[in-house]
């Protein structure tokens, strides 16, 4: 049964598989990686660790044979000052609304 070595890089961190796990087929490698990924990815990117999590998997041979990556990318909406109730006012100008009024017309 072939043998798959799961080396993780967290940002600037590197951890190498010294180890590694048997699997039947560089397939069932594959659903074990996005597994091991996306449970790193939701521990570490939740606590704000690191932004992005790779996992990069060589078979028995040290070639790389697989890199599943996991990333988080926060956009923060800033609500513009006097908005309460979460809405951002839409600003219009004369020139629109006589452009809105000529469409409908």
């Amino acid at each position: 049964m072939p043998r798959f070595y799961f080396d993780v890089r967290e940002g600037s961190r590197f951890i190498p598989d010294d180890e590694g796990l048997e699997f039947d087929d560089v397939d069932a490698a594959e659903r074990e990686t996005v597994e091991v990924a996306a449970a790193i990815g939701r521990d570490q990117l939740a606590k704000g660790d690191t932004r992005e999590v790779t996992v990069e998997v060589r078979n028995e041979h040290s070639q790389r044979v697989l890199t599943a990556t996991a990333s988080m990318h926060i956009d923060r909406v800033v609500t513009p000052p006097g908005v309460t109730d979460g809405q951002t006012p839409l600003g219009t100008s004369q020139a629109g609304v006589l452009a809105a009024a000529k469409l409908l017309t």
